[in-house]
C-alpha cells in the first residue's frame, strides 16, 4: 500500500487488545471507529467498555479503516487517542500564576473543525494565552489533525475538557474571570477594558454561540463587518480579539 500522511498517523492504535488496554488504562481516547459489520464478540465488549466512557463510537468501510491505520491486520478496530493528555481548569489557573499574570482564557464553544481548533491553539499559544476549554461533546477534540494545524503549539497551551460549557463559565466567573462572548451584536471589540483576568468565548462555526452560554457572558463583543459577508471563520474571528486581549494587557498604545 503506498504510504500516505493518512497512514502514518501516530495517533491511532489498532487491534482488539491494544484497543482493550488503551481503554482501561484511562488514556485520552477522542473515537472508536469500527469496521461496518464487525459489532460483535469481543469488539462489542470493547464497544460497551468505550459507551461507559462516553467515547464515541463510529462504524466506518474497511477499506478506510484499511486506509487510516496503513494496514489489513487492525482486526476490524481502532482508537483515536488524543496527541496530548488534557489538563485541568485548575492547571490553566496554576500556569497564570506561575507566570505572575492575570489569567487569560480562550473558551470554545463547540468548535467542530480540527483545523479551525489548531488554529485557534497556535494563536493562543502566540497570544499567551493560558489555556484552551473545549466541550467534551460536539467538538473536535486534540487529534492528529489539530497537533498538526497547530504547528506543535498543542505542547504549550493548556487545553481542558469539559462537560458543560456554560458550567466551566460559571466557574471561572466565580475565580475571579470577566467573560466576554464573540457575536456580532455586542459593543465594538477594542472599545472594551480587556486587561483584567479574562476569558474569551467563541461560538461554533455554524451557529456561533449557544443561547445559554451567551446569557452566562459578561459583555459581547463584536467586529466590525462591512463587506457583504456577514460572519469571519471562527479561528480569524478569534485571532483578532486574542491580539486585543495581548494589546490592551501588554499596555501598547494604538496610535
Amino acid at each position: 500500500m503506498k504510504k500516505t500522511e493518512e497512514n502514518e498517523r501516530k495517533d491511532l492504535i489498532t487491534g482488539r487488545n491494544p484497543v482493550t488496554e488503551a481503554l482501561k488504562s484511562g488514556r485520552a481516547i477522542e473515537s472508536l471507529m469500527i469496521a461496518r459489520g464487525e459489532l460483535s464478540g469481543s469488539i462489542k465488549v470493547i464497544a460497551a467498555l468505550a459507551k461507559e466512557k462516553k467515547i464515541p463510537i463510529k462504524e466506518v468501510d474497511r477499506k478506510k479503516l484499511d486506509l487510516m491505520t496503513g494496514t489489513t491486520t487492525h482486526q476490524g478496530i481502532a482508537a483515536v487517542a488524543a496527541v496530548k493528555e488534557y489538563s485541568t481548569v485548575d492547571d490553566i489557573f496554576a500556569l497564570a500564576e506561575k507566570r505572575g499574570e492575570k489569567p487569560f482564557i480562550i473558551v470554545l464553544d463547540e468548535i467542530e473543525d480540527p483545523h479551525n481548533l489548531g488554529a485557534v491553539i497556535r494563536t493562543a499559544e502566540c497570544a499567551g494565552a493560558h489555556g484552551i476549554i473545549i466541550p467534551k461533546r460536539r467538538s473536535a477534540g486534540l487529534n492528529f489533525t489539530v497537533g498538526k494545524a497547530s504547528a506543535g503549539a498543542y505542547e504549550y497551551v493548556p487545553v481542558a475538557r469539559v462537560t458543560n460549557i456554560a458550567a466551566a463559565i460559571d466557574e471561572l466567573k466565580e475565580r475571579g474571570c470577566w467573560v466576554y462572548g464573540a457575536d456580532m451584536s455586542g459593543e465594538t471589540y477594542c472599545t472594551a477594558d480587556l486587561k483584567g483576568s479574562s476569558a474569551l468565548v467563541i461560538g461554533s462555526e455554524g451557529k456561533g454561540l449557544g443561547r445559554l452560554v451567551r446569557e452566562k457572558c459578561d459583555a459581547i463583543l463584536s467586529l466590525p463587518m462591512l463587506g457583504k459577508i456577514n460572519s469571519l471563520n471562527a479561528s480569524v474571528a478569534a485571532g483578532i480579539l486574542m491580539y486585543e486581549f495581548t494589546r490592551q494587557r501588554m499596555n501598547i498604545k494604538a496610535n
